[in-house]
C-alpha cells in the first residue's frame, strides 16, 4: 500500500536528521518536497518503491515544470527525491534508483552579488564608532568580511569562539560542521575595541554570546539583515546587499588578488569544491569589467 513509501519517507528523514545533523528548516524542506513526490505516485496507484520508474520520475518533473516554479525550485525538489530514492537503493527497497536515467534541465546559472574593494571600505566605515551600537557593528562587518561568514554563523558564535592571539575563530557552519575561520588584523582591532566597550550590554550567563543586541540577548540574523541593509543604505551603495554579499565578496576578492580555489573552499567550509567554482565565473566577469573600462580598444 501507499503507507508503506510514506513509512520508507519518515525512516528516511530520521535518518537524515541523526547522520547529518540537518537542521529542521532543511527538514522541513525535504519532508515538503518528498510530500508532494509520494502524492504524485499515490494518484498514479504507484504503491510500491519498486513500482516507481523513470517514466513516474519524467511525470512528476513535468507536472512541476507546468507550475511554473523556478529553476532553483524545481532542482531543489528533485534533489531531494533523488536523495530519498539513493537511500532506498542502499537500504535495498530497490534494486537501483530510476533517478539514474533522469536528465534534469540545467538551472540558470546566476552569479552572486558582489561588491567591490571600494564599495566594501565605504560599508565597513559607516557605523558611527564612537557609540556603542556603532563600534558592535563595525566589528561585525569586518568579521564577516574578514572571515567570510554566514548570517547564522556570525550571530552563533560565542566570545569563547574567537582567539585573538592566533587570528582565528571557530565557526559553526551547516550540518553542524566545525571549521576555523581566519580574522584579519582590521578584524581584530575591531573586535578587541568593542569587547572593551565598557557600555557595551553584557551577559552573566555562560557561554557568553560575542554579539549582543540592546537587552542583552544574542543578536538574530533578521536583525542583522537589517543592520547590514542600513549601512548599505548609508555607505550610498546603489545595489542590493545582504550579509551574505559579503561572504561572496570575501570570496571573491581572494581569488581576484591570487589565492587558490581550494584554499579559498577550505575557508569558506564549502564540502564540495564544485559550489566554491561559481566564484571564478564572478572574478572573471569583474576582469572583463576593468578591461573594458580601460583599454583604450576595448569596445
Amino acid at each position: 500500500m501507499a503507507a508503506h513509501l510514506d513509512e520508507h519517507c519518515d525512516r528516511f528523514l530520521l535518518e537524515l536528521a541523526s547522520a547529518r545533523g540537518s537542521s529542521k528548516h532543511t527538514l522541513r524542506a525535504y519532508g515538503g518536497d518528498l510530500g508532494e513526490f509520494l502524492a504524485y505516485l499515490n494518484g498514479r496507484g504507484i504503491e510500491q518503491p519498486e513500482d516507481i520508474t523513470v517514466r513516474a520520475l519524467r511525470g512528476f518533473l513535468g507536472q512541476l515544470e507546468e507550475r511554473e516554479l523556478s529553476d532553483t525550485s524545481v532542482q531543489r525538489k528533485l534533489s531531494g527525491v533523488r536523495s530519498f530514492l539513493n537511500w532506498m537503493t542502499r537500504v535495498e527497497l530497490i534494486d537501483a534508483s530510476p533517478a539514474a536515467g533522469l536528465r534534469s534541465r540545467r538551472s540558470a546559472r546566476r552569479l552572486p552579488t558582489v561588491l567591490s574593494e571600494e564599495e566594501v571600505g565605504r560599508l565597513l566605515d559607516a557605523p558611527d564608532q564612537t557609540t556603542p551600537l556603532g563600534r558592535r557593528d563595525r566589528a561585525i562587518l569586518e568579521l564577516m568580511y574578514s572571515a567570510g561568514t554566514r548570517a547564522s554563523e556570525t550571530v552563533g558564535l560565542d566570545e569563547r569562539d574567537v582567539d585573538r592571539r592566533r587570528g582565528v575563530a571557530k565557526v559553526l557552519g551547516k550540518g553542524r560542521k566545525e571549521r576555523l575561520a581566519a580574522v584579519g588584523s582590521h578584524a581584530l582591532t575591531a573586535l578587541a575595541e568593542y569587547l572593551a566597550d565598557p557600555l557595551r550590554p553584557h551577559r552573566k550567563e555562560r557561554p557568553k554570546p560575542l554579539f549582543l543586541n540592546a537587552r542583552g540577548g544574542r543578536l538574530t540574523t533578521r536583525s542583522l539583515e537589517r543592520m547590514v541593509n542600513k549601512y548599505v543604505l548609508k555607505a550610498g551603495i546603489m545595489r542590493h546587499a545582504t550579509p551574505h554579499t559579503l561572504r561572496h565578496s570575501f570570496a571573491t576578492h581572494l581569488l581576484d588578488r591570487g589565492a587558490d580555489l581550494k584554499s579559498v573552499q577550505e575557508l569558506l567550509g564549502h564540502a564540495n569544491l564544485v559550489t566554491t567554482q561559481i566564484y571564478t565565473h564572478v572574478s572573471v566577469e569583474r576582469l572583463r569589467e576593468i578591461y573594458e573600462k580601460a583599454h583604450p580598444r576595448a569596445e
